[in-house]
């Protein structure tokens, strides 16, 4: 069954995760549904001759976020899921939902906070037609849009916290790997897992260092399906051809330590070796990258190629 969530004041939570958020819709594990999602504070508005989401101005004047961060779309409850499950978030497609996107550095923001003293904010001409962004010099960058956010709700006495920080339950993730085609692994910690995203990108590096991908509206569609007796710790994803386990913490130190040691707990367990051997072969054949420098807790993901350790 494929369902739909529209953005609009009443479905969007602005800056925040919290359990207690009552869903904006509840779905069947293993349904289909289509998320819309908007982008930008009044600040980041383009000049006239660009389409802008009449929800994003409707959601502007219902007043300024109850904490800074980005506007989420959700949450969609999926009814069975329960703390210690897994959220399975199938991405099946993403798309442009206008034809702008913005980015933004500043002062003490990114991952050279002191070298930029004066806010920058460029609004960039997008092309969904060609799949191309326009930089200010000419550039044609080509478009790889995805979700910079996608998450569960946090457990419950974490209260509310910040949509900035990435954590255990997923949220600010910034992994350009998760286009259309990959899967995410979400841990859950209340009932009905209650999933949200936004913060869509057009494109974005590794490390996203300024602190902004190309910032923007996005439609996608999940597939969210709940699994029973898959514990995890922190999220997980594949592509097509490679596995990819996460570390985030404040320490890039920290998170590659975290994002290996659950890459050879994955190693061993597909393909059926120790983890001496399993160690062995991520030194051998796997990559570590740096997913984001800029959300304080920060991001290290590590790839496998499957077809290494998938026994058939």
């Amino acid at each position: 069954m494929t369902l739909a969530l529209n953005a609009s004041p009443q479905t969007c939570h602005w800056g925040f995760f919290d359990a207690t958020l009552p869903p904006a819709i509840t779905i069947d594990s293993g349904d289909e549904i289509w998320i819309d999602t908007i982008s930008g504070g009044p600040q980041n508005l383009p000049c006239a001759g660009f389409y802008v989401p009449p929800e994003l101005f409707a959601l502007h004047a219902a007043g300024p976020p109850q904490m800074p961060g980005h506007i989420l779309t959700g949450p969609v409850a999926v009814r069975g899921a329960m703390p210690g499950d897994v959220l399975q978030v199938d991405i099946l497609e993403v798309a442009l939902r206008q034809d702008w996107g913005f980015n933004y550095h500043g002062p003490l923001k990114g991952t050279l906070p002191d070298d930029f003293p004066d806010a920058y904010h460029t609004i960039i001409p997008l092309d969904a037609a060609r799949g191309t962004a326009r930089l200010p010099w000419g550039l044609e960058l080509p478009l790889s849009p995805f979700f910079g956010v996608m998450g569960v709700a946090p457990p419950q006495n974490w209260g509310r916290i910040s949509t900035i920080e990435p954590r255990a339950f997923g949220g600010n993730l910034d992994n350009k790997e998760l286009v259309a085609g990959t899967t995410l692994y979400l841990p859950v910690f209340a009932k009905g897992a209650l999933f949200s995203c936004g913060d869509g990108h057009g494109a974005q590096g590794d490390g996203e260092v300024c602190v902004t991908a190309i910032e923007t509206a996005l439609r996608g569609r999940f597939r969210l399906s709940v699994l029973k007796g898959h514990g995890l710790s922190f999220p997980q994803a594949e592509t097509p051809t490679h596995w990819i386990t996460m570390g985030l913490h404040a320490d890039l130190d920290r998170c590659v330590e975290m994002a290996l040691r659950d890459m050879i707990a994955l190693v061993s367990k597909r393909a059926n070796i120790s983890r001496q051997d399993a160690y062995m072969l991520c030194s051998l054949a796997g990559d570590l990258r740096i997913t984001q420098t800029v959300n304080r807790e920060k991001g290290v993901h590590m790839m496998m190629s499957k077809a290494l350790i998938d026994r058939t």
